[in-house]
Parts: C-alpha cells; sequence; structure tokens
C-alpha cells in the first residue's frame, strides 16, 4: 500500500496524494484506509517514511557496502543518480525532489520536518563519507566535507532537473562529469 503511494507521490506529488486515489489505485477500501491513517497527514508522514526506508534499502545500504572514502563516494552518487532516473526510479522520479518543491515554503510542521530530517540526514551521510576519504589520504587534509556534501547534492539536483524537465540526452554524462571535477580538487 505505501509503495503505491510513494509511486503515486512521485506522479502527482505529495499534495495530489489522498486516501481516494490510494484505495482506487490499491482496490482497497477508502474507509479501511482512513481507519488506518486517520488523517492526510498521518498518510503523507506514512509515505516519506516508506520512501526514506526506501531509498536507505535502494541507495544508502548497498553504497555502504563499497570500500570507505572515494569508492564509497562513488557509489552513494551512482545510486541516486540511478534513484532519480534509472533501475532504482519510481516512476516520477526522485520522490525527495519531487516533494521538495511543495513543501520548501510551507511552514514548519510534522511532514515538512520529517523531509528535512531526511535531506539532512543524506547531506551528513556525504560528509561523513568524504570525511573518511580524508582520513583514509584519498582527500585533501583542508578539504571542506560539508561543502562537498553540498556541492554534490547541487550536482545531482541539476541533474534531475536537466532529465526530468529539460529531458536533456546529456544530462547524465554532463553530472559524472560535474561529479568527477569536484573529486579531482579534493584528491590529494
Amino acid at each position: 500500500m505505501l509503495d503505491e503511494a510513494a509511486r503515486q507521490v512521485s506522479l502527482v506529488g505529495l499534495g495530489g496524494l489522498t486516501i481516494g486515489l490510494l484505495a482506487e489505485k490499491t482496490n482497497l477500501s477508502k474507509s479501511g484506509l482512513f481507519g488506518h491513517f486517520r488523517s492526510k497527514e498521518q498518510l503523507q508522514l506514512a509515505v516519506i517514511e516508506w520512501a526514506g526506508e526506501l531509498f536507505a534499502e535502494r541507495v544508502i545500504r548497498p553504497a555502504l557496502k563499497s570500500p570507505r572514502g572515494e569508492p564509497r563516494l562513488l557509489e552513494l552518487f551512482d545510486r541516486k543518480i540511478r534513484w532519480d532516473d534509472g533501475d532504482l526510479a519510481l516512476p516520477g522520479g526522485c520522490f525527495f525532489a519531487s516533494i521538495s518543491a511543495e513543501l520548501d515554503d510551507a511552514p514548519p510542521g510534522p511532514v515538512r520536518d520529517r523531509l528535512v530530517e531526511i535531506e539532512l540526514d543524506y547531506a551528513d551521510t556525504l560528509a561523513t563519507v568524504f570525511r573518511t576519504g580524508i582520513s583514509e589520504g584519498q582527500f585533501r587534509a583542508d578539504a571542506d566535507p560539508e561543502q562537498y556534501a553540498f556541492d554534490i547534492r547541487g550536482v545531482l539536483m541539476s541533474y534531475h532537473l536537466a532529465s526530468r524537465l529539460l529531458a536533456d540526452p546529456k544530462a547524465e554524462d554532463r553530472a559524472r562529469a560535474a561529479f568527477e571535477a569536484l573529486l579531482r580538487a579534493a584528491r590529494i
């Protein structure tokens, strides 16, 4: 049920997800779904949690099995590209890119706050992996892990826009070139 909800959010956005739509797509009763979630906000929180777990399962955990430092960072980047627009993707692309546009100006609240936590966790993961690359002697000691995490996320956001909205056939090549330039600048 939440898998279908995440698929729908990737297509119609968080605001477009309703208990009625989910009931229709899953052949479950609206009253049964309402009894389970109790409100649209609870449904939204549940689907964000589900997508966060899906992201961890498809992107984070497999990448963390790679060797420490640069190889792990490369795997995180590659898997995030595939999460946006590849074999790991939902039909509408990156779930989080989709809802971040909806929630960026929303007032603080449980739904927005949970999205912010997930995004900050991902940024922290990138910075931690980069920091490990410094301790492994793969990156310069004076490199700023948080700045590199910011820059990598910027490349990934640009990739999402170029790939999904602009249908740029060179989007992935450009993203990989930008990522490689960041790594080259950080290497010893």
